[in-house]
């Protein structure tokens, strides 16, 4: 187990979306951080004290969470610096980073002296089968994004918390290192051997009760070329019987490549609904959740309606505005059926 509190390392990060780790574990636990620790050059802020590592021992943190999500998941020679003294502190250590905190000999060789638990939260931890596409009992809702960082994780959690409060079955399944540090548990899906992604959302997403629902996170972006991947086997293995398109209208292109735009709701809708009726013909497209931290109160406002208009369906901010027309709009859906015969080709819904 992770021990709480914590102290979130920001880094020098560049901008705001880069410590989206660090902002999603204060926006979904904020009784489990007591501060920031930023470096010269950080350009990021999630609105928690800024905290020395002896201000933050002092104020009782005892792990220091990487809460920096940069491009390769690389940790720098500046950062290891900080965190070789974060251990010599009697911090633990906890980062989802490809680049592993035990695959570094001075960390190791600093946990070992002084007592310190290097966690990776984005290493597998079971040997997850290859997928069979064989129907799961229970209802899933995957989000699915017009580009990575848009708001997937957080529709999927405030969806969880809305059915929560009305007395729903549901679960939020992590399939990332935020969703995992949050909830303590899931699968770091972008670690997992391609062969295996889709198997790893199956064993993620088991049979269940007729009326429970999976809120699945999402990851990346169909339309990204870097990491469609994954969400690929979200889609399949997953086998989602409601879609949320997620979408951040502010966006000048795609994340971390500027030759490429974000495709319309309506490319999203058919592209990941023709996918996802591969694995399970009776899915739908239920509504659209909108990431509109950088509008103000008048333009989100005006924003959904339009989209609202457009697209056909319930479209609001979950975080800004409740995620209640979200899971309205899954009433409805009943539990899926197996299907007559084997799935080939290109598939239509039923009627």
């Amino acid at each position: 187990m992770i021990k709480t509190p914590y102290l979130l390392f920001l880094g020098d990060a560049p901008d705001a979306l880069s410590a989206k780790v660090a902002q999603g574990i204060k926006d979904w636990r904020p009784d489990a951080s007591v501060g920031q620790l930023r470096m010269e050059g950080c350009k990021a802020d999630v609105k928690l004290p800024d905290l020395t590592l002896a201000e933050a021992k002092a104020a009782g943190a005892k792990t220091l969470v990487i809460g920096v999500a940069n491009r390769g998941g690389y940790i720098s020679a500046s950062w290891k610096k900080v965190l070789i003294v974060a251990l010599e502190m009697g911090f633990d250590l906890a980062s989802g980073l490809h680049n592993l905190l035990r695959d570094e000999p001075e960390l190791v060789a600093a946990a070992n002296a002084n007592g310190g638990m290097l966690h990776d939260v984005r290493v597998p931890s079971v040997e997850y089968p290859i997928a069979n596409g064989k129907i799961r009992s229970g209802k899933r809702c995957l989000a699915v994004g017009t580009d990575c960082s848009v708001g997937k994780m957080y529709t999927a959690i405030a969806m969880e918390r809305e059915m929560h409060a009305r007395g729903m079955r549901a679960t939020f399944r992590a399939t990332g290192q935020t969703g995992i540090l949050i909830t303590g548990g899931g699968v770091p899906l972008d670690a997992v051997i391609a062969d295996f992604m889709a198997g790893a959302v199956e064993y993620l997403t088991p049979d269940n009760a007729d009326d429970h629902w999976d809120l699945i996170e999402g990851q990346g972006s169909l339309f990204h070329v870097s990491y469609s991947g994954v969400t690929l086997a979200l889609v399949h293995g997953g086998q989602p019987d409601a879609l949320i398109l997620c979408t951040e209208p502010t966006r000048a292109h795609m994340r971390g490549l500027p030759e490429y735009q974000q495709p319309s709701l309506e490319a999203l809708r058919d592209t990941a609904l023709t996918l996802a009726w591969v694995g399970n013909p009776n899915c739908q497209v239920v509504a659209v959740s909108v990431n509109t931290q950088h509008l103000n109160e008048a333009d989100a406002l005006a924003h959904m309606a339009e989209v609202e208009v457009r697209i056909g369906l319930p479209t609001v901010d979950p975080y800004r505005q409740g995620a209640a027309r979200l899971v309205d709009a899954l009433d409805g859906i009943t539990a899926r059926q197996k299907p007559e015969a084997a799935l080939t080709g290109h598939i239509t819904p039923d009627a």
